[in-house]
């Protein structure tokens, strides 16, 4: 069993709100879960009305998939107009980790 995690440090543009912060992530974190079967949540910064934080998990019988899955992720994200990606910490576990 291969696991891989991926956490996105998001900069929003012209928010204001946490309700107008919401109404940009939850969408986001929808389409990840729809598109690709992750789990994917609000992970961090949720006091913060310009800055989220958003982790997400794969798990697979296959590391290739895991790898495969987290790159359209990102690729998805990174897409997004209304957010900036800062950065996205990626950490892969298997059977082998103790």
């Amino acid at each position: 069993m291969f696991v891989g995690t991926l956490t996105f440090d998001l900069l929003l543009g012209d928010v204001h709100s946490l309700k107008e912060k919401r109404s940009i992530v939850r969408p986001i974190v929808a389409e990840l879960q729809r598109k690709y079967s992750v789990c994917a949540a609000e992970t961090g910064n949720q006091e913060l009305h310009r800055r989220a934080e958003i982790g997400l998990a794969v798990v697979s019988g296959e590391a290739g998939y895991v790898t495969e899955v987290l790159d359209s992720c990102e690729r998805l994200v990174a897409g997004r107009p209304e957010v900036q990606l800062l950065s996205a910490r990626r950490r892969y576990h298997n059977d082998d980790d103790e």
